[in-house]
């Protein structure tokens, strides 16, 4: 062969191979990219903000270690209780000390923190390191109501909470269960679509069963059951506030028509159901005292047995339900995205490339879809893969269902409430749900709150309050799409 045709064949080797090259680096995923960038870090230790508790043991036990293993950088992490977080956040802001990189937020916390600029703005960080395309992979309902403000990225929505309906399939399913329940009300017993047939079945389960078993139960300590009020509101046509004067409606006819139904169905619910959170009414249904309930999606995953064995739920109590469990929305088909949590970067951070670098490798799509099976952390699915991930859907023989249930709940859901200082219209919120289980009157319980409502908006300002709820007002989770 010529020294001519030699050269040829090399240059033309040589772009070949360069092509490769270049097609292999286009190829990698933003949890590589993150990964091999973050190693120039090596050393560098970042402060994270986690929820204390069960979820604080992904960071701490899992994702902390291995981050630590790929790019030699440490991990601390700081539990801190969900009710402090966001005061937390924001006095760290104030001091200044740059003692926080990385953050949990709530999401409807972010227009408060942003606005105060507590968070970094994260945009060039998304384009420098290449993850605005696997970023789009988000279910939709998260990531388009969940992440931007003024439209700018401030945070990866990271946590799918959604609340389903858990119920008794073998209840439901026994033929003489069905043939009373048709009798008495002529329609086939099936998982309540509506918040009436919830109550017709509740008080006939509770009839038939009671004191071994009870047609449902809830969680009512305040925190939780204003969240289901929430819900409730918006599914029968509520609205918060008049979208011109940003007077609070709450405590229209709705409004007390929905508390007033809440505190009725106490009656068909096991004794002293008003002062119970989330482990007691797990545990009531785990041991099959209740039929239907409805929470976040660990229910489901601990009622199949998943993860009963972990060490860190041994406070959970054995399923007693185990293959007896179905899955479906909650009456009027539009879920509560209940709180859920989103990876942010604290805007005083001294380590902000490094605390970024984390978060995407966290909410990449391959490290994320582990971080959503751990038995043992609350963390729930949030990507389009997530729910159809081969893993996940065999891990236990309805696994298939509760996934389809959540995806569906997703893309139906309603997001939390938020605004400007949005802890402070909750708490409002919260002593009136301690004020309805104590046995005042609904309507009046319900004036005191849109006084207390109307007086926050006066303090913030109506017209600023005014453009932050009609921001949200606007997203396609906040009131139901008919």
């Amino acid at each position: 062969m010529s020294l001519l045709k030699k050269l040829a064949w090399a240059g033309a080797f040589a772009g070949l191979a360069l092509s490769a090259w270049s097609s292999g680096a286009a190829a990698q995923s933003a949890d590589e990219i993150a990964a091999e960038a973050a190693k120039k870090y090596a050393g560098t230790e970042i402060t994270v903000v986690w929820e204390a508790g069960l979820q604080s043991l992904d960071p701490l036990n899992f994702s902390g270690p291995m981050w630590e293993k790929l790019t030699g950088m440490k991990v601390k992490v700081i539990e801190v209780p969900t009710e402090e977080m966001f005061t937390k956040i924001m006095q760290e802001y104030r001091a200044g000390t740059g003692a926080y990189d990385a953050l949990n937020v709530i999401p409807s916390w972010m227009p408060d923190l942003a606005k105060a600029g507590a968070l970094e703005p994260l945009d060039s960080y998304v384009d420098k390191y290449k993850y605005r395309d696997e970023l789009q992979k988000i279910a939709p309902t998260f990531r388009d109501n969940q992440m931007t403000v003024d439209g700018k990225i401030y945070g990866f929505p990271d946590d799918g909470d959604v609340f389903i309906m858990y119920y008794r399939k073998d209840v439901f399913a026994d033929p003489q269960n069905q043939a009373d329940f048709k009798a008495k009300f002529g329609y086939d017993l099936a998982p309540p679509t509506t918040w009436k047939q919830f109550d017709e079945i509740g008080q006939f389960l509770t009839d038939k069963f009671q004191p071994k078993m009870y047609g449902a139960a809830f969680f009512r300590q305040a925190p939780y059951a204003q969240l289901m009020f929430q819900e409730r509101f918006r599914n029968e046509g509520g609205k918060f506030f008049d979208a011109n004067t940003m007077k609070a409606t709450i405590n229209s006819d709705i409004g007390v028509k929905v508390m007033t139904d809440m505190r009725n169905e106490n009656k068909f619910m096991p004794p002293g159901v008003e002062t119970w959170g989330f482990v007691e009414n797990l545990a009531a249904f785990m041991s099959g005292q209740t039929a239907m309930t409805i929470s976040w999606p660990p229910y489901g995953r601990w009622a199949a047995g998943y993860g009963q064995d972990e060490k860190a739920l041994n406070w959970v109590p054995k399923t007693q339900i185990a293959g007896k469990v179905g899955y479906a929305l909650p009456p009027g088909g539009h879920p509560q995205l209940a709180l859920g949590f989103a990876l942010s970067v604290a805007s005083t951070s001294k380590h902000k490339d490094a605390a970024y670098l984390f978060i995407q490798w966290l909410n990449s799509e391959k490290i994320s879809t582990e971080r959503v099976q751990l038995p043992y952390t609350l963390r729930d699915p949030f990507r389009v893969s997530h729910y159809t991930d081969p893993t996940y859907l065999s891990r236990w023989p309805d696994a298939k269902d509760y996934l389809a249930t959540l995806k569906q709940a997703s893309e139906t859901g309603l997001l939390d409430l938020s605004l400007l200082q949005t802890d402070k219209y909750e708490e409002a919120l919260r002593q009136g749900i301690s004020a309805l289980w104590s046995g005042e009157d609904p309507k009046a319980i319900l004036d005191k709150i849109a006084a207390q409502w109307d007086a926050i908006t006066e303090k913030v300002g109506v017209d600023k309050q005014k453009a932050v709820y009609q921001g949200w007002a606007s997203k396609s989770g906040a009131y139901p799409q008919m």
